[in-house]
Parts: structure tokens; C-alpha cells; sequence
């Protein structure tokens, strides 16, 4: 609807294609401290490089190109029911496939990689192995311990072994176990090689034929010899019941009602089959091995075998022959034999060559011939591998190489020409709208979101709004936008997408809208600041962006705070930028894609201060210790400029990056330290670093062991100490945790990396109840600028009961910290409810995907009994941030006010978005119904105040009963153990529990019960009056009749009873919800076996048990309350 003729008059101009460059309005402000001649100098330079400047009016948001349902959660759960009731095993690819669709729109790309694993899991056939095999490995290519690793060197695993791939076969529980590429028996003269067949087994080929292999079987049936095959003037004399066993055909032949088989000499001339062939036919008659011919040989074999339909002789030809494809050239060569053969294995080996090379082997022609066109995936339909899965993994490689490429467009149509069902119509539709939109050519673009939203991707709509905007039909284009928010529930997205067609207020007012139901948005920010801009209120401007960059550091959002600063004449601060921006995408193109970043690097350099290299370390502990990640991030560039080959700098850049969340870069400057390393116990170092960070604690604890082995380091001591940490620690354990910490702290290192040691030493010792010592530590790490020990002291203060001084350190922190949304959520801990709120909504402002205050609001509105309110709060960050621990507490919210689909429904998007909550939906299925549902006093994450648990340790490790788990957020919103694991099969998480809300099922069993049971009665009471009727005549009508009516008032009182059971029941199953939630949120467990007196036991962060017991008739009631609140806030 619109809401006034202002956006009418906006409506009705004509549609501007091409927007005019706008002069530079903003000279750098000439008071600050750069001398003019620089400035003046840099702006000349930077107008000579055709830079375009941005304007609101160049401003728009991307189209995403992903699967982006308007119903998501309502998505995750019917995918959850869909995989739980596949009917057979074979049809969960299909599933998990459009799950990993739905996935690749979600900001955090382990969910997509997670999914894509069990995807790999249960496929079926070798082209769909090989297919997702492919694409796990080039998801992880920046994981790689050497960046020039050959694309055919397997990672240990069948998951991504190229060998196992082509092995037929379903077996989802051995997929991620260690392969068997192949076995080596050293001899001399002698080896045997193994290599998979067709049928997965291992088969052994002699690697130095001679002939001997033979000799045995020759000795033997020479003299069985009995057939002659002639070709020209040579024969070759077989075996004619070998021959004939090869085929039915040749069986006919030699034994049937023809001619040859009265013939001794048969005359193969004419039949277009070599001497070699001959030859290689009587061999595998008698060894069934292809032994070491020629690889021209076995081709004219396999055509031998597809003529004579000799099925065994074919698949050992295929699979000797896809042994031997190895790389491209292979691959190009032997494809084309594949497809004229039909050869299934060997075009899958081509095949598994061409995707483990992408995206280099796009540039080959041969790709674009076979994969690109129509008639190419014809022939490869024919060959069984034209599929889906293949072009969509073809076609996210397109876009990500260049989306604008004929390449794109082409895969595109072939993936919409593969598309069968619903969901891969939307996709595959919508993403060439997005190529096409991007290739500015709308009419096409505009098709094909249309047809994308005709296949039900409501989505696709922004698409057809914006194409139709590019055409000039503006107000069409309002109107499809407006008809999405009257029609469905409001998101943040779509009050973005109309702000487009909107003008002056109702613009703004739109945006507002955005950022307030989706914070995450990144255009309404940048929007806003560059209005400001051109309002030359610069000040302002940085001040804007600066709050989505506080918590979601992106190139573009950097590239526009850099302009800012430039333009306020802050070059220093622009430096920093470009550089932090160069760390995060070395290619990126700033200004709207018309400088390259190490370009503005030159122009800034004479306008920037020189440092030396000693300048650059202490600039760096400064930041360090203030936790400005992003000028720390900068000062390493600098470093790496004067240094590039120092190892160290990129392990501290990759803990930079990793504290931004920006998971990608970490691991490429991880694994540039590793490649730069100048020792082998420094490599060691680093490579067990990336085993940690990609899932294999083992072997990560085996590279640091060997380091040690070699040579004593702080690196390789703290990895040690670190990868042993993240476990549930015994007193034994968390010992030897210590040890190899003291040990680390007596290796030679800097200031920063011991801060970080002795941060979590103290974390340690607070675990083992060594508070003194732990205090010690903090304190030691404060001396030399480790600004985070804040956080840790402050947590020994709050258990010394020291709650001002808890307070006031973690002040200090606030005070300190650039980034310190945190420790506003952590001093939410230490100070009462009125100033907790107030912290949390800060922590909020700051970064809104940080879940846990959302969780403590909302646990504080139901402890209000504000029901309505607290399932709000939780809605509220569900719709931009679909987090599983969030899922599950809106789901207990709804079982405890009685709206079991609604929880039903959350519990199985929350096992949708984590897998490993597999068990507890089995637990769900097999739940009693029957039973007396009793308080559960581990339901988690309604706690509204944390746990004292270690930093180190995996502290979302499974408590004991009468405590409520929390798991820290290492990142915003992100427990640690999810960091730490990107593996499904880490079985050693904490299960969330899953609310019991199918209860329902029995209130509405027993209430059927009673009714069947009144209707059986009141029929046997009518029938009996009948008789009655019958036999005593009309003088008994009057007593029949006052019969009725006691009957009647006898069914009222039963329905009336059942109400009130029902309702009593209700209120009890609320009542035992609520008090589970208060033991949650206070950490007292209620012992309701004396109702007269308040008897209750309190666990605290020191694990002691506290027994306290009140008698209620002897104290007054306010005076029990406040001793209460009092024990629970120490």
C-alpha cells in the first residue's frame, strides 16, 4: 500500500539507466595536521585514476544467489521430516543435497560444508562420489598444508579420496574413515601394485610385465588350444571355451548353429580387430588380468568388448584404464574414447580430473565443448553423467570466477535444463536471473525470476522488482515489493528492497525498518553513511558504518570508511583500511571496482608516517593489547611489506582473522605460515594448527608432539596445551594442561603470545579451584598489556564473592577494549538485573549476533510471565540468525504455554541445523507418552547467567545434573565447540534436549477415551428406555423422561470433569515448566519433597553444595525472598 503521493510523484518519473558521475564535493579537511602539498598531491593522483565516488544514487544491495526461503524455519523442519521419513536410504542424497542449497545462503559456511559431507555420505553411484568428492575438496582448497598441491593427491580419507570415489557402492558409515589408495610389497624385481576395480575390491596387476605372469597359465592350456583366429597372414591360436565364456555372443559363435564353431580356423580379417587385440583377448581369456599393455591396446579391448558384449572384459578395461587418468591431459585424451564407448568408469575418472582441477581447467576448450554445451551433455546423458549435482557444482564455480562470463550463462542453462524438481527450478532459475541481471541485460534477467518465483521462490521477486526498475517501470516495481510485506510476515530484506523505489522520508523510514528486524544488513548502514556524506557531515558518516563493521568486517564496508577518512583527511586511518582490506582479499577492487588495493597502498604511502620495523612491533602491542583487531591487522601488513617471508607475522595475522570471524582468510594466512616456516618444527607447528581448526584433534596433539620431539618451543607447547584443553578436564588432566602451559611460558616468545598463555593457565587453575594462583596469573598477564585478562580476574573476584571488584574489572576492560561488546555481556554477570539489561542492550547495539542476550531477556519476560514477549525476543534474532541453541529455547517456551506444533516444529529446525542432535530426536520418538512427565532440571539454555568454565576447555562439556549448560560464544553467537569442529562426526558436543512437547497426543488419547465411553453408554441407556417403553406402555413415560434428564446432568458432570482435569493438568505441566526455568535461570534446584518448608540445594561455580532450609512458618516471607536472591547473586 502506499503510504503517501510523495512516493507516487517518485513513482511516475522515467527510469534513469545510467546514473551521472557526481563531482567530488568533499575536499579532505585542510586543519588537519598533513601539510597541503601531500593532500593536494593524493587528490590530483587519485582524479587521474578515474576513481567514481560514491553516491547514494550508485548504491544498491546485490541480489543473493543462493536458495533464501521466506519461511525458513518452517524449510529446516520439513527437510528434518523428509530425511527422517525417507523410505530408503538411497533417497537421503536428494534431500541432503537441497539441504546444502538452503545452507549455502547462511553467513556461516561450516553448516554448508557439514551438509555437503553428508551429501558425499549417501551417494549412490561413482558420478555422484566423484562429483561431491570434487566439490568438498575445492570448498577446502584454502586448507591446504601446501597451496601447489596436486588436485589427485588424496586427504586420507574416503570422503575425498579420488580412488574410492570411482568404487561402486552405498556405505555411508565408512565414508569418513581412513582410505586405502593403495598397497605396496617391496621386492626387488617384484612389485604389486593395488588398485580399486570396478565392483570396489583391490585387484593386483604385475607393474613389470614380461609375460611371466603367464607362463604358468600358457603351460597349462596350450595343449587346450583348439581355435585359430587369422588376422591377415598371423594367427593366434586360443582356447575355445575361454573365448566363448567371455561373452554369449562369442558363445554362439564358437559353440552354436554357425559355421565357426564346426571351423578350427576362424578368419577375423574383416572384423577390424588387431593382432595386439587378438592377443590381449587370449590373455584375459586365461588370466582375466589386462596386465601391463598398452594403454592403446586396452582401448581397442574395450571396443572388442562392446562389440562382443563381454561385460567382465569391458569393466576390467574401464577400470584399468581410469587408473591410469591421472591429470588433463589424461583426462582430455581418454574422454572422448569414454564417451564413444559408453565407458561409465573411465568418463567418470575424466570426469573426477576436469572438477579436482577447477576452476583452471574452465580455461580448457575441451570443458567448454563437453560441459557447456547442449550437445555436449547430451553425449554425457548418454554416458550416465549428466546430472543436477554436476552442473550445480559447475555452475557456483562459474559465478565465483567471473558471473558475468558466457561460461556462467551456459552452465546456467544447463543446470535449469537438469532441473526436475521444485526446489532445483527455483535455483536454477533464479541464479541465471542474477547472472543476467548482472550482465545488465533485464529483459532475460526478468524471465527468469519469474519463472524462478512461478516455481515457488518468493524470493525471485526482488529480482523481477529490480529488473523491472532497471526498464524504467518503477512504481510496477514498488508494488510487487509492497504486495510481499502486506502478504507475508515482514523481513528485514523486504523493507530493503523497497527503500529502492522510494524517495526523501519514507526511503529512510524503510531502511530504519530494515536494520531494526535484520541488523546484518549491510546496505542500509552504508546507505545512511554515504547520505551523510553528501551532507558533508563526514563525521557522521564514519560514525554509521563504523557500527556494522563493530561486528561484521567486510572489504566493502572497509572500502567505504576508507573513502570517509580520506575524505576527512584521516590518512592514516585510510592506510589502515586498505591494509586490513588487502589482508582480507588481496584482489580486492575498491572504489566500486576501479582501483586495485595495493594501487591505493602506493598513493596513500607519501601521505602516510614511515615506521621502521621496531615502530611496527610496538604500534602492534599497543593495538594487541587494545584489542583493535583491525589496526593490529594493518601494523602485520606493514610487517609482512618489510618481511614477507616471516612465518610469525602470518600465525599472528590468522588469530587476527580468526577473531574477526573471518574463517576463509585465517586458514590462507595459516597456511602461507606454514609454507614460509624456516624450520620443521616450526612447520609442524603450523600444520597442527590447521589439523586443529579443520576437525583432527589426534593429529593435530601428533604435529605438536613431533615438534617437541625435535625442538622445545612456546608454539608447540601451546598447541599441545590447547588441543588437550578442549575436553572435559579431570584433576589429572587439567595437570598436565598446566605443566605443558609452565612449560611453554619457560620457552623464549613475546609478550603477546605469553599473555595468551598465561590467560588461559589462569583459566586452568580456576577450574581446579586454584583461585589464588589463577588471580596471579591474570594479574601477570595485565602487567605486560594482555588487556583480556580483565574478563579472567574479574571472573575470580566473582568467586571470591568480590562482586564490586568483578564489576569494576571487567570496567576496566570496557574501558580498554576497542571491540568490547563482550565484556558488556560478561559484566552483565556481575550486577543486578536493572544494570544487566542495560549491559546486555549494549552488548546488543554493539553486536547483535551475540545470542545470549537475547536468551536472557527473554528467560527474564517468561519469569515475568510474559510469554508472548519472551517468544518475541527470541523470534526476533531467529529471523536473521537461525541458531539451534536459539530454536531450542523458543521451542521450550512454546510446550510450556501448550503450542506443541510450534515446538515440534523448532526442535526439528534446530536438528536440522545441527546433525549431531540426531539422538535426542530419537529420544523424542521413543518418549513414553504414557509416563508422568516430571520437572526436568537440565533443560538448557534458559540460564540468564553463566557458568564459571574455562576459557581453554571445551566449556560447553556435559555437566552434572543439577546444572544448567551454557556454552561460551568464542565468536558472536558461536559456541566454541562449533568453532573448534567442523565435523559431523565429533561425537563428544553436548546434546541439547529436546522440550517434551508431543504430550498433547495423550490429553487428546484420553480425552477420545471418556467420549467413546458417554456415547457407549448413553446408547446403552436409550435402548434400555426403549424396552422400557415397550413393556410398561405410556404411564412410564414421565419416569423415562426424568431418567433422561438424570443421564443428561450425569454427562455434563463427566464433561465438566474432564475440563477441569484437562485444565488442572495444563496448569501442572506450566507450573513444573516455569519451576524447571527458575531452577535454570537461578541455579537452585527445588526439593519439593516437604512442601511446608522452602529446603534447597545450590550448586555454584566452585562445584560445592550448599544446603540451606527455611520454615516459612517461623520467618517472614519478604526476609525468605531476600536471603534467597541474596544467595543466588553471590
Amino acid at each position: 500500500m502506499i503510504r503517501s503521493l510523495k512516493i507516487m510523484d517518485g513513482c511516475k518519473g522515467t527510469q534513469v539507466h545510467a546514473f551521472p558521475v557526481k563531482p567530488n564535493r568533499f575536499e579532505p579537511n585542510r586543519s588537519n595536521n598533513q601539510t597541503v602539498k601531500p593532500v593536494s598531491n593524493f587528490n590530483a593522483v587519485v582524479s587521474s585514476e578515474g576513481v567514481i565516488l560514491p553516491t547514494t544514487e550508485l548504491l544498491e544491495p546485490e541480489i543473493e544467489a543462493s536458495l533464501k526461503p521466506i519461511h525458513f524455519v518452517e524449510i529446516l523442519a520439513d527437510l528434518h521430516r523428509r530425511i527422517e521419513n525417507c523410505e530408503g536410504e538411497f533417497e537421503k542424497f536428494g534431500v541432503f543435497l537441497e539441504q546444502s542449497a538452503v545452507f549455502r545462503g547462511l553467513p556461516d559456511l561450516k553448516l554448508f560444508r557439514q551438509c555437503l559431507r553428508l551429501v558425499r555420505g549417501h551417494a549412490v553411484d561413482v558420478h555422484e562420489k566423484v562429483v561431491v568428492a570434487a566439490w568438498l575438496r575445492y570448498e577446502r582448497r584454502e586448507d591446504e598444508l601446501v597451496g601447489s598441491v596436486s588436485a589427485m593427491e588424496c586427504s586420507g580419507r574416503n570422503l575425498e579420496c579420488p580412488k574410492a570415489s570411482l568404487v561402486q557402492g552405498y556405505d555411508p558409515e565408512s565414508v569418513f574413515d581412513h582410505c586405502l589408495c593403495f598397497r605396496r610389497k617391496d621386492d626387488d624385481e617384484f612389485k604389486i601394485v593395488v588398485n580399486y576395480d570396478c565392483d570396489g575390491d583391490f585387484v593386483e596387476e604385475c607393474s613389470n610385465y614380461d609375460g611371466s605372469c603367464e607362463n604358468d597359465d600358457d603351460d597349462n592350456n596350450n595343449n587346450n588350444d583348439d581355435v585359430c583366429f587369422c588376422i591377415g597372414d598371423d594367427e593366434i591360436i586360443c582356447n575355445r571355451y575361454l573365448v566363448a565364456s567371455l561373452s554369449r555372443p562369442l558363445q554362439t559363435m564358437l559353440y552354436g548353429g554357425f559355421i565357426e564353431s564346426r571351423r578350427e580356423k576362424i578368419n577375423f580379417s574383416k572384423n577390424e580387430v588387431s593382432i595386439e587385440t587378438m592377443v590381449a583377448v587370449k590373455v584375459f581369456s586365461r588370466t582375466n588380468r589386462l596386465s601391463n599393455f598398452p594403454p592403446n591396446v586396452v582401448l581397442e579391448l574395450l571396443c572388442f568388448a562392446n562389440r562382443f558384449c563381454c561385460e567382465e572384459m569391458k569393466n576390467s578395461c574401464e577400470a584399468h584404464l581410469a587408473s591410469l587418468v591421472c591429470d588433463m591431459d589424461d583426462a582430455v585424451s581418454l574422454v572422448e574414447y569414454g564417451l564413444e564407448e559408453s565407458a561409465y568408469l573411465l568418463v567418470a575418472a575424466c570426469l573426477q580430473v576436469f572438477l579436482r582441477e577447477l576452476p583452471g581447467s574452465m580455461q580448457c576448450s575441451s570443458f567448454i565443448n563437453l560441459y557447456c554445451t547442449p550437445e555436449g551433455r547430451d553425449r554425457l546423458a548418454k554416458a550416465g553423467h549428466a546430472s543436477f549435482v554436476l552442473y550445480y557444482f559447475l555452475s557456483q564455480v562459474a559465478i565465483e570466477e567471473d558471473v558475468k562470463s558466457n561460461t556462467t550463462v551456459m552452465l546456467l542453462e544447463r543446470l535449469v535444463e537438469c532441473a526436475v524438481k521444485s526446489w532445483q527450478k527455483q535455483l536454477a532459475c533464479h541464479q541465471l536471473g542474477v547472472v543476467m541481471f548482472e550482465r545488465k541485460e533485464y529483459k532475460d534477467a526478468q524471465h527468469w525470476f519469474e519463472a524462478a518465483v512461478e516455481a515457488g521462490h518468493i524470493y525471485s521477486s526482488v529480482g523481477v522488482a529490480r529488473a523491472k526498475y532497471k526498464r524504467g517501470h518503477v512504481y510496477s516495481a514498488f508494488k510487487i515489493i509492497n504486495s510481499l510485506i502486506s502478504d507475508y510476515k515482514p523481513v528485514g530484506w523486504m523493507y530493503q528492497e523497497r527503500s529502492l523505489y522510494c524517495t526523501g522520508k519514507e526511503k529512510i523510514l524503510d531502511l530504519l525498518y530494515a536494520t531494526e528486524l535484520d541488523p546484518t544488513l549491510s546496505f542500509p548502514y552504508k546507505y545512511r553513511a554515504v547520505a551523510f556524506l553528501e551532507e558533508n557531515e563526514i563525521g557522521a558518516a564514519i560514525m554509521e558504518i563504523n557500527k556494522i563493521i563493530g561486528f561484521k568486517v567486510s572489504p566493502d564496508c572497509l572500502d567505504l570508511r576508507a573513502w570517509f577518512l580520506i575524505a576527512l583527511g584521516d590518512y592514516e586511518g585510510a592506510f589502515r583500511d586498505v591494509r586490513a582490506i588487502m589482508t582480507l582479499d588481496p584482489n580486492y577492487m575498491m572504489f566500486s571496482g576501479n582501483m586495485h588495493g595495493d594501487r591505493l597502498v602506493e598513493l596513500l604511502r607519501p601521505v602516510a608516517q614511515k615506521w621502521s620495523q621496531a615502530d611496527c612491533w610496538m604500534h602492534l602491542y599497543d593495538r594487541w593489547s587494545s584489542v583493535d583487531d583491525i589496526g593490529s591487522l594493518a601494523v602485520v601488513h606493514k610487517m609482512l611489506e618489510n618481511d614477507p617471508g616471516k612465518s610469525i607475522l602470518r600465525f599472528r595475522q590468522s588469530l587476527l582473522l580468526l577473531r574477526l570471524n573471518c574463517q576463509k582468510a585465517a586458514m590462507r594466512s595459516l597456511r602461507l605460515a606454514r609454507n614460509h616456516s624456516s624450520s620443521v618444527h616450526e612447520r609442524l607447528v603450523y600444520e597442527g594448527w590447521i589439523l586443529y581448526d579443520t576437525g583432527h584433534r589426534e593429529e593435530a596433539l601428533a604435529k605438536a608432539e613431533e615438534s617437541i620431539s625435535i625442538q622445545r618451543s612456546f608454539e608447540a607447547f601451546f598447541l599441545k596445551a590447547y588441543a588437550l584443553a578442549d575436553s572435559c578436564l579431570d584433576s589429572d588432566s587439567s595437570k598436565y594442561v598446566i605443566d605443558l602451559l609452565e612449560e611453554a611460558l619457560r620457552c623464549p616468545s613475546d609478550g603477546l603470545r605469553k599473555g595468551q598463555a598465561l590467560n588461559n593457565l589462569g583459566s586452568i587453575y580456576v577450574d581446579c579451584d586454584n583461585l589464588d594462583l589463577a588471580a596471579d596469573c591474570y594479574k601477570h598477564a595485565l602487567n605486560i598489556k594482555h588487556t583480556r585478562a580483565h574478563q579472567g580476574l574479574a571472573r575470580v573476584y566473582h568467586l571470591q564473592n568480590k562482586h564490586k571488584a568483578a564489576y569494576d574489572e571487567m570496567t576496566k576492560l570496557i574501558e580498554k577494549a576497542r571491540n568490547n561488546a563482550s565484556a558488556y555481556e560478561k559484566r552483565s554477570e556481575y550486577c543486578d538485573r536493572d544494570t544487566a539489561k542495560c549491559d546486555l542492550s549494549m552488548a546488543t547495539q554493539l553486536d547483535p549476533l551475540r545470542t545470549y542476550a537475547y536468551r536472557y531477556r527473554a528467560a527474564v519476560l517468561m519469569d515475568n510471565q510474559k510469554e508472548a514477549a519472551a517468544i518475541a525476543e527470541v523470534s526476533r534474532a531467529i529471523s536473521f540468525k537461525p541458531d539451534p541453541q536459539l530454536l531450542h529455547l523458543r521451542a521450550a517456551f512454546h510446550d510450556s504455554m501448550g503450542d506443541y506444533v510450534s515446538s515440534v516444529r523448532d526442535c526439528e529446525a534446530a536438528l536440522c541445523l545441527d546433525p549431531s542432535l540426531q539422538k535426542e530426536d530419537e529420544n523424542l520418538e521413543n518418549m513414553d507418552l504414557k509416563s508422568r512427565r516430571t520437572i526436568n532440571f537440565n533443560v538448557p539454555l534458559l540460564s540468564t547467567r553463566r557458568l564459571g568454565c574455562s576459557v581453554v576447555a571445551d566449556t560447553s562439556c556435559t555437566l552434572q545434573n543439577t546444572r544448567v549448560p551454557f556454552s561460551w560464544e568464542q565468536a558472536p553467537g558461536k559456541p566454541k565447540d562449533i568453532e573448534r569442529s567442523s565435523s559431523v562426526r565429533d561425537g563428544d558436543t553436548p546434546r541439547l534436549r529436546l522440550p517434551p512437547c508431543l504430550w498433547h497426543q495423550l490429553k487428546e488419547a484420553v480425552g477420545a477415551d471418556i467420549d467413546n465411553g458417554i456415547q457407549a453408554r448413553d446408547e446403552c441407556i436409550a435402548s434400555n428406555a426403549e424396552s422400557d417403553l415397550e413393556v410398561f406402555g405410556h404411564d412410564l413415560t414421565h419416569a423415562v423422561s426424568n431418567k433422561f434428564i438424570d443421564l443428561e446432568q450425569q454427562w455434563a458432570s463427566v464433561q465438566e470433569q474432564k475440563k477441569t482435569s484437562l485444565k488442572i493438568e495444563k496448569d501442572k505441566l506450566r507450573t513444573q515448566m516455569l519451576l524447571s526455568m527458575y531452577a535454570s535461570v537461578t541455579n537452585i534446584v527445588p526439593n519439593l519433597d516437604d512442601e511446608s518448608k522452602i529446603s534447597d540445594i545450590v550448586e555454584k561455580d566452585k562445584n560445592v553444595v550448599d544446603k540451606f532450609e527455611y520454615d516459612s512458618s517461623k520467618i517472614p516471607t519478604q526476609d525468605v525472598c531476600n536471603d534467597i536472591w541474596n544467595t543466588i547473586s553471590s
